[in-house]
């Protein structure tokens, strides 16, 4: 029998796992979430981001934007900054930008996006002007070249647009290990601000050569699927989160998934997608008190790996 993450989340409440979900927004108010610096600038941003992709792909105006709206209104109620998408996530770039134009928030935000084609220079060029015109911004925090596509000529697109004041940050990113060792390749030659790749307790391979020369490169890292799509939930399908898991502040098996993620030097910002409010208070609270140590982060995996 599988269980839902809400069903999970319900079951650790009352199992007195930590605070009920509706009472942790205004217990995150009363603490400071993690921040991390940007390693190319200093600049500190909150290390627990939004991330979009299939979540905020909906359709016109409609009753689905409703918990978008409210997953939106409530990260940035509980300091959360860094937003990510791309203009290949169907709608979610467009609809993420109306509705953070609607609340009025879109420049508190960082908003970091892709070009994401192998179309050549004109239709990356397209896409960062699309950008732009979806959240209704002059600047772009942080833009990518999406899964290593055509990589050479997106990022003199981008290099260009942040010698113009137009983007303050250039990054690429992946989220599949089979891309792993081009990604080194660029990390190797390239100078960029940050690299974003998939790293979870399920997915460990990143943090054998990628994480560690990111860091050494002065890059920032920011992860991307750390629930490995869904897997690491059905993997603790049924399982009490272990009583241990408060020796570092951790109150939902989402939680422990994360917070594994943010305890690796390396990590920047982590960006679960979400389209659910529950689901994204829980992911808030990652950010919130102690993380796990070397030998915590040992035993979590031991643990998995024995799930």
């Amino acid at each position: 029998m599988t269980i839902s993450r809400r069903k999970m989340l319900k079951i650790s409440a009352g199992a007195g796992a930590g605070l009920l979900l509706n009472e942790l927004p205004a217990f995150a108010q009363q603490q400071p979430q993690l921040m991390r610096a940007i390693p190319s600038s200093g600049e500190m941003i909150p290390a627990v981001g939004l991330g979009s992709a299939r979540t905020f792909n909906v359709g016109p105006p409609s009753p689905e934007w409703v918990p978008l709206g409210d997953v939106v209104r409530l990260f940035h109620e509980m300091g959360g900054r860094f937003f990510d998408t791309a203009p290949s996530y169907g709608t979610s770039e467009q609809v993420a930008g109306q509705i953070v134009q609607e609340i009025g928030i879109g420049n508190d935000l960082f908003f970091a996006t892709k070009i994401s084609t192998r179309g050549g220079r004109q239709a990356g060029l397209d896409q960062q002007e699309e950008s732009f015109r979806d959240w209704g911004r002059e600047v772009i925090d942080l833009n990518q070249v999406h899964n290593l596509q055509d990589t050479a000529i997106h990022l003199r697109t981008i290099r260009q647009a942040k010698e113009e004041g137009r983007t303050r940050y250039v990054g690429v990113t992946t989220s599949f290990g089979q891309q792993y060792e081009q990604m080194e390749q660029v990390l190797r030659s390239e100078e960029l601000d940050f690299v974003q790749v998939n790293y979870s307790l399920g997915e460990r391979e990143a943090a054998e050569r990628l994480l560690p020369l990111a860091q050494d490169r002065g890059m920032g890292v920011i992860v991307n699927e750390p629930f490995n799509v869904g897997r690491l939930f059905s993997a603790a399908s049924g399982r009490e989160l272990p009583d241990w898991a408060a020796e570092f502040d951790c109150r939902s098996w989402g939680q422990f998934f994360l917070k594994y993620i943010l305890s690796h030097p390396a990590v920047t910002v982590i960006i679960p997608a979400t389209g659910d409010p529950e689901h994204l208070v829980d992911n808030m609270g990652a950010g919130i008190g102690r993380l796990p140590d070397e030998a915590t982060r040992r035993r979590m995996e031991e643990m998995f790996d024995n799930l």
